[in-house]
């Protein structure tokens, strides 16, 4: 099967017969929201159900196998896959993932609020959250960038340069007491610095004091950088004179940019805790579904939750969803796309189950889920542009 030379393609059918088609390395990222396997009635099957006395839980790690094997066939060693799940399945995907994978290739398992309120149906705990686990195809090699823009709070950086930009200081001084003279001895030498100019140096200079780095109890510590990096950017680094437990004493700060003027932004770690109010909500992404198409998914995933897995990636990444459901990720990429011009692709795939008799979807004409993910991307298309194929066959 052809990748898509731009956009989205879509292809109706079961994903145990699409990804052989697919070239052995050829995808960048996978991302799936498999059947839960919680026995809920939505517009789709969500009750894997166990044949020859296999119990629920069995049917469904059998079912979801020799899928993600086939994932793993076409995923480049460069490339990462994310699943969601919940609590039904929770434990049985991280045990079969980890015999898939690789336990060493785990990234991490997020916690994803999905449903700040809390679900007040039934007994128990008002659950709010889901799982979203991520692995890699090679952990050393994977291309995955675990950080974001979207998390940098400017007031995170109240002082200001001569020139504009803003700043936070940071000790040079390693915090880490793990990091010490006897474990990181080349960190640990002196530098000199003036506290009335903020000058600092590796070597002596006019009105310069000896600065030696010491924890706060007066320990001996490390620095964070090394004699040729602090040679290489001296403007970077200022002394002053602070006030310790010990009293008074010089010590020497780097000086953290916000770096607004780098291409893309500055970025910080991605927590493994992702809320709603980042990355949208079930009720969010309803609405953002029943403005192209109505009301006829009962709980898809916002497209905010995949662009934030989307901008961990190259921005040129091929992007496979094989349990496609309302189109999300393709709407996603589409986009992702349009607003930083990147030229991502994207393969969902679908399959052709009938929607439940009565449900929205089928009261509004869609006979099969499949049809559901086709019209959405064919909408997105011609909203935002992209392209679309249906590469089903006839």
């Amino acid at each position: 099967m052809e990748w898509p030379e731009q956009g989205n393609a879509f292809v109706a059918g079961d994903n145990l017969d699409v990804l052989p088609l697919l070239a052995p390395a050829s995808v960048d990222l996978v991302y799936i929201d498999p059947p839960y396997n919680t026995g809920n009635e939505f517009a789709y099957r969500d009750d894997i159900r166990g044949v020859g006395g296999a119990s629920r839980h069995q049917a469904w790690v059998a079912m979801m196998r020799p899928r993600l094997v086939a994932a793993r066939d076409v995923l480049a060693p460069t490339g990462a896959i994310f699943v969601s799940i919940d609590d039904n399945e929770a434990a049985h995907l991280r045990l079969l993932m980890d015999d898939v994978f690789g336990e060493a290739q785990l990234l991490a398992q997020v916690v994803v609020n999905l449903n700040p309120k809390g679900r007040q149906l039934g007994k128990g705990f008002a659950t709010s959250h889901e799982y979203l686990l991520a692995y890699a195809r090679d952990a050393r090699a994977c291309v995955l960038d675990a950080s974001t823009t979207d998390t940098v709070n400017e007031h995170d950086f109240p002082l200001t340069d001569v020139d504009g930009r803003r700043f936070r200081h940071l000790p040079l001084r390693n915090t880490n007491k793990k990091f010490n003279p006897a474990t990181a001895r080349t960190l640990h030498f002196s530098v000199w610095g003036d506290p009335e100019s903020g000058a600092v140096r590796t070597l002596p200079f006019e009105g310069a004091v000896e600065i030696a780095p010491v924890f706060g109890d007066g320990t001996s510590a490390v620095w964070r950088w090394s004699r040729p990096r602090i040679d290489e950017r001296p403007d970077d680094l200022v002394c002053r004179t602070i006030k310790g437990v010990r009293g008074e004493r010089v010590d020497v700060f780097q000086k953290d940019w916000l770096h607004r003027d780098v291409p893309g932004g500055r970025r910080k770690k991605l927590r493994t805790i992702w809320l709603a109010d980042e990355i949208g909500s079930t009720d969010s992404a309803v609405v953002e579904l029943k403005e192209i198409l109505g009301h006829v998914f009962e709980s898809p995933k916002p497209t905010g939750l995949l662009r934030r897995i989307l901008a961990t990636m190259p921005d040129d990444a091929r992007v496979l969803d094989f349990f496609a459901g309302s189109g999300t990720t393709g709407h996603a990429v589409a986009l992702a796309n349009a607003e930083d011009g990147g030229r991502r692709t994207c393969l969902s795939v679908n399959s052709t189950e009938p929607t439940r008799v009565g449900s929205n979807a089928q009261l509004a004409g869609y006979a099969t889920v499949a049809d559901i993910t086709r019209a959405r991307l064919a909408a997105v298309d011609a909203l935002l542009g992209g392209g679309f194929v249906d590469l089903t066959p006839v």
